[in-house]
């Protein structure tokens, strides 16, 4: 079987290092590791319509925009397909079809759905759009017979969902779909980063957000303001780790090597944490050592940021060249599917 590997963002906004964490730095990973047959990276700006129906430039002009972040930190359009969702017509047929394979039932209780829908108010304005876009990832995923799904665990019930959807078609039509794999970050931590206002999600439409292309300066306000203990008030009270957004961010990011160069004091994360739960060590310290770690992982993307942004022409080249290539290799898919289920009339 060849390895495929599939993932993608919704062109709401910029990325921001939940995303970093979460996926990008993986993608890179992967992509430089090798040990696959290809790799689709998909700006999903149809899926971001199901809530920005009414809000089209914001989708529009943010594809450039995370085009942009995905090149600023590593990824590499000669080994990666980066393209955008609307400009591969097939996927839109093949959602059609197994829309008749999922029931109402079944979306509803798809938790990254529930969420999502209590999140944005949606409870008695709900668009059938967002209702049914599991299935159009599915066709997102299932048309380039991509195996590998590099995701945050929130997305794990959309992987479920997809492979629900290839299972039941394979056994109404035959053995056509390949299901698909989840991919998780191995630091747990990554899998889902908080917000900086101790939200239990980083979310652009909330606004508690590092983003990538954040200057220096932001990045160092956001840090400051971050949510940590609110019953540490005094450098002498102990602290929590808990729920504590700075250290949470110190375990996704920060590693031995960043206190060796900016704060040697601790050998560690872990005797930083027990110094911060003994008491005796400010919440300021510690976000100051934070925000030394992130300028120094944000710098290098925020230069190179600068430098692409100087050829924005040929990234949209780059684009629509890649998805015309993308949509070739969906309609591959699609014909064999049409041909299982008989729709191919000769």
């Amino acid at each position: 079987m060849k390895n495929i590997i599939l993932t993608g963002d919704r062109p709401t906004g910029n990325l921001h290092i939940g995303h970093y964490v979460g996926s990008l730095r993986t993608r890179v990973q992967m992509q430089n590791a090798g040990g696959y047959d290809k790799f689709y990276i998909m700006i999903a700006d149809t899926q971001a319509l199901t809530d920005n129906a009414k809000n089209i430039d914001k989708v529009k002009n943010n594809i450039i925009q995370v085009a942009i972040d995905y090149l600023s930190v590593g990824i590499d359009p000669k080994k990666v397909n980066i393209f955008i969702q609307s400009q591969v017509p097939s996927l839109f047929e093949m959602t059609s079809y197994f829309m008749n394979l999922v029931s109402l039932a079944r979306l509803k209780r798809n938790p990254t759905i529930k969420e999502e829908i209590k999140l944005r108010g949606f409870e008695n304005t709900l668009p059938v759009g967002f209702l049914t876009y599991p299935i159009s990832q599915a066709s997102d995923i299932l048309a380039f017979n991509a195996n590998i799904i590099p995701v945050g665990d929130d997305q794990l019930p959309m992987i479920e969902q997809a492979r629900e959807i290839a299972t039941s078609f394979n056994n109404t039509y035959g053995q056509v779909l390949v299901l698909p794999k989840a991919q998780l970050p191995q630091n747990s931590t990554c899998a889902r980063l908080p917000g900086t206002d101790g939200k239990l999600k980083m979310s652009k439409s909330i606004g508690n957000c590092i983003f990538l292309c954040d200057d220096e300066e932001t990045v160092r306000q956001k840090i400051m303001g971050a949510y940590t203990d609110p019953d540490h008030i005094k450098i002498t009270d102990p602290g929590k780790i808990e729920g504590n957004v700075v250290f949470t961010y110190l375990d996704a990011f920060c590693t031995d090597e960043h206190f060796q160069k900016y704060l040697p004091e601790y050998k560690n994360l872990q005797e930083l944490k027990n110094h911060y739960q003994k008491g005796g060590l400010g919440d300021v310290k510690v976000k100051k050592f934070l925000n030394n770690i992130m300028q120094e992982i944000l710098s290098p993307i925020r230069e190179k940021r600068k430098e692409l942004e100087k050829n924005i022409d040929e990234i949209y080249k780059m684009l629509f060249k890649n998805s015309e290539e993308a949509e070739k290799e969906a309609r591959k898919t699609l014909e064999k599917m049409k041909d299982a289920m008989g729709l191919n009339y000769k």
